[in-house]
């Protein structure tokens, strides 16, 4: 996870969270709508909630998009020009990936929400076949989505692991799942397969 990520996205969370006292208050007299032009208040529940989103929609694309008897590709040195230096012993399978990407979502929106995953997380990575992996995935979203509804102005920047806040685990959690995504994506390349997230071509 580069730095720069982590900086750009824990800034938007910490915006959002700053902002939302303000938004609080004037939501009075609107009977509890919210503003959505540009420079108006977020709340952070909704702000999170919608960084979730976007990562989902990646993802969930990814996987489903890769066929099943690819799941089990990774990048080999066979794959390079002859001669080129590359070693790739022990590198991560697609399904891998995915599988990685799910338990790292539990452990860090189980943090955030403060609410224990109602799966066993370690035994995700047994998981086999491609409809059990994209089905892991996707209650791993759910579980995020209702972890953030819990996030308010007031306890966001509380400690939940040492230093750590529910803002910047956000960050860190959003910010490692787009790196994966990143590696996802180079998988689904080289099988010839265009990521959804990255196919502009017009739907009939």
């Amino acid at each position: 996870m580069t730095m720069k990520r982590i900086a750009a996205v824990a800034a938007v969370a910490i915006s959002s969270v700053m902002a939302a006292p303000a938004q609080m208050g004037g939501m009075s007299g609107m009977g509890g709508a919210t503003a959505s032009a540009a420079g108006s208040p977020v709340d952070p529940a909704k702000s999170f909630d919608a960084s979730v989103s976007q990562i989902e929609r990646q993802w969930m694309g990814a996987a489903q998009a890769m066929p099943a008897e690819k799941y089990n590709f990774a990048p080999s040195a066979a794959i390079f020009v002859p001669g080129q230096a590359v070693k790739y012993d022990g590198v991560r399978t697609f399904a891998q990936i995915v599988i990685h990407t799910i338990q790292s979502n539990y452990g860090s929106f189980a943090a955030i929400g403060g609410t224990k995953p109602d799966v066993d997380v370690k035994a995700i990575g047994d998981l086999k076949s491609k409809d059990d992996i994209v089905k892991a995935l996707a209650a791993t979203f759910a579980f995020a989505h209702t972890a953030v509804a819990n996030v308010t102005a007031a306890n966001a920047f509380e400690s939940v692991r040492g230093t750590q806040t529910r803002a910047s685990m956000l960050a860190g959690a959003v910010g490692h799942a787009e790196d994966e995504y990143g590696q996802a994506v180079e998988y689904l390349r080289m099988n010839g397969i265009v990521p959804p997230a990255s196919d502009r071509r017009p739907r009939m």
